[in-house]
C-alpha cells in the first residue's frame, strides 16, 4: 500500500520514493509508488500534477485501492527503481485555497440561511456549490460573504484527522459522511466540522478573500459560482478592466456608469420603437408601390416580386400589408439566397387558396411549407431559377377561373 504523504504534510513539494509497480489501463501508462505526495482525484478535488523521475505526471487516480500516477510519455521505469518526484505546487496550493474556501462559504450559507450544500465542483477557473434553496438575493449573498471573510481574517486553524464511527455522534457535523470507514473530518476551529478527503491549508488566512461571482437556478436549487485567493485577485482585476473600458467608451466615471447605462438603454428602446414605426411606414409605401405595378387579370390583381436574402418575416408582413390594402390581390413574394423561400397570400375577394398555390409551386423544387388559404409560406433548394419559379406560380394564378 502506498504511504499517503499528502495527509502528513500538505506543504511538501518534492519527495523520494520507490516504484512498486508499473502498468497500463484505459487512462494510459502508470506507476505505483511506495509513498507519494500526489493527491489523487477525489472528494471534489482534482488530482495533483508534477513529475516523477523527470517524466510528466498528467493525472493521479485511485483505482481498485491503488494510487495510479499516469505518465505523459513512456520511459524506462521499473519496479524497485528509486525516483525523485515533485508536485506542481502552484496548482496544489490553488486547489487547497479553493477547497478550504468552499468549506467556509458552505458553512456560512448553512449558518446564516440554513442553506445546505448538496453539490460541489472545483474547476480550473472557478468553484461551484449547489444550495438546497429556491433562490438567493444580493443582500443574502453579501451577508454570507461578510461572515466568510471574517472567518478568513481571523486566521483560524484548519485541522484534519481520521475518526472512528463511534466518535462521529459527538461532533457537530455540517453534513454526514458518505463512507463507513476511514472517515476523515476537516475542522475549522469553532466554525465547521465536515467529513472530507481533500487537502487544505493550515489556517483560514491562507484561503485569501472569497468572492461570489454569480449564481443561477439549477434543477430547483441554486448554483453559486465563486473564487478564492489568487483567483479572486484575477477576477477583480478582470472586472475592473471591464469597468474601466466601459467608462472610457461611455465617457463617464465608474460611479456614473449605472445611470449612464440606464439612460442608454432607455434611448435604445425609444430608438427601437421609432425605427420600428419607420420600417412599418416604409413597408406601407412598398406595398402601395407593388400594388401600383400589379398585373390586372379578370378579377384579380397579381402582385409578384423577388429579392435576395430578404428575411421571411419581412415578406410575411409585406404580404399582409398588400392584401389588407387590396382585397382582390394575390401576392407572390420570393427571396433567394442559400435557398429559395416564398410567401403567397390572397385578399378576401379571391377564391383561390394560397396554400394550394404554394404546394404546387414547392413541388417544382422539392420544397416544404404550410399555411392556410389566406397566407402560406415555404421554401426549398434553388433547383430552378427564381424567375422561372415566379413565372410558374404566376401562370397558376393566371389560369384561375
Amino acid at each position: 500500500m502506498t504511504e499517503k504523504l499528502y495527509y502528513q504534510d500538505a506543504y511538501s513539494r518534492d519527495f523520494q520514493a520507490r516504484i512498486i509497480k508499473t502498468g497500463s489501463d484505459e487512462h494510459g501508462d502508470y506507476v505505483l509508488l511506495d509513498r507519494t505526495l500526489f493527491y489523487p482525484t477525489g472528494g471534489g478535488q482534482p488530482s495533483d500534477l508534477g513529475q516523477i523521475a523527470g517524466v510528466e505526471v498528467v493525472g493521479v487516480e485511485l483505482v481498485n485501492g491503488e494510487i495510479r500516477h499516469y505518465l505523459g510519455e513512456k520511459r524506462e521505469l521499473h519496479p524497485d527503481m528509486p525516483v525523485h518526484a515533485r508536485i506542481d505546487w502552484e496548482r496544489r496550493f490553488d486547489f487547497m485555497q479553493q477547497h478550504a474556501g468552499q468549506h467556509i462559504l458552505s458553512a456560512a450559507f448553512a449558518e446564516l440561511l440554513q442553506a445546505e450544500t448538496v453539490g460541489f465542483h472545483l474547476g480550473r477557473e472557478h468553484v461551484t456549490i449547489d444550495l438546497a434553496v429556491p433562490d438567493l438575493t444580493w443582500e443574502e449573498v453579501e451577508q454570507v460573504e461578510r461572515l466568510a471573510d471574517r472567518i478568513v481574517f481571523e486566521n483560524r486553524q484548519i485541522s484534519a484527522r481520521f475518526v472512528e464511527p463511534a466518535e462521529l455522534a459527538s461532533l457537530p457535523l455540517r453534513k454526514q459522511p458518505t463512507v463507513d470507514e476511514n472517515i476523515r473530518i476537516v475542522t475549522i476551529a469553532d466554525f465547521d466540522y465536515s467529513p472530507c478527503g481533500g487537502i487544505h491549508p493550515a489556517r483560514t488566512g491562507e484561503v485569501g478573500p472569497i468572492l461570489v461571482l454569480d449564481w443561477e437556478r439549477y434543477k430547483g436549487q441554486v448554483r453559486v459560482r465563486f473564487v478564492c485567493g489568487q483567483r479572486t485577485r484575477k477576477a477583480v482585476s478582470e472586472q475592473r478592466s471591464i469597468l474601466q473600458q466601459a467608462s472610457s467608451e461611455l465617457k463617464t466615471s465608474q460611479q456614473e456608469l449605472t445611470s449612464q447605462i440606464t439612460r442608454l438603454l432607455s434611448e435604445k428602446t425609444e430608438l427601437g420603437e421609432s425605427l420600428k414605426a419607420a420600417r412599418e411606414q416604409l413597408m406601407q409605401f412598398e406595398a402601395q408601390e407593388l400594388l401600383s405595378r400589379a398585373e390586372a387579370l379578370r378579377t384579380i390583381k397579381l402582385v409578384s416580386s423577388s429579392w435576395e436574402n430578404r428575411p421571411m418575416p419581412e415578406l410575411q408582413r409585406l404580404a399582409k400589408q398588400i392584401i389588407e390594402r387590396e382585397s382582390s390581390a394575390v401576392c407572390l413574394l420570393f427571396t433567394s439566397g442559400a435557398n429559395i423561400q416564398m410567401v403567397f397570400a390572397r385578399g378576401q375577394e379571391v377564391q383561390a387558396d394560397a396554400n394550394q398555390l404554394l404546394k404546387s409551386t414547392l413541388a417544382q423544387i422539392g420544397g416544404k411549407g404550410g399555411g392556410n388559404p389566406n397566407i402560406a409560406q415555404g421554401g426549398g433548394t434553388d433547383t430552378l431559377n427564381v424567375e422561372e419559379l415566379i413565372q410558374y406560380a404566376a401562370n397558376l394564378v393566371r389560369e384561375l377561373p
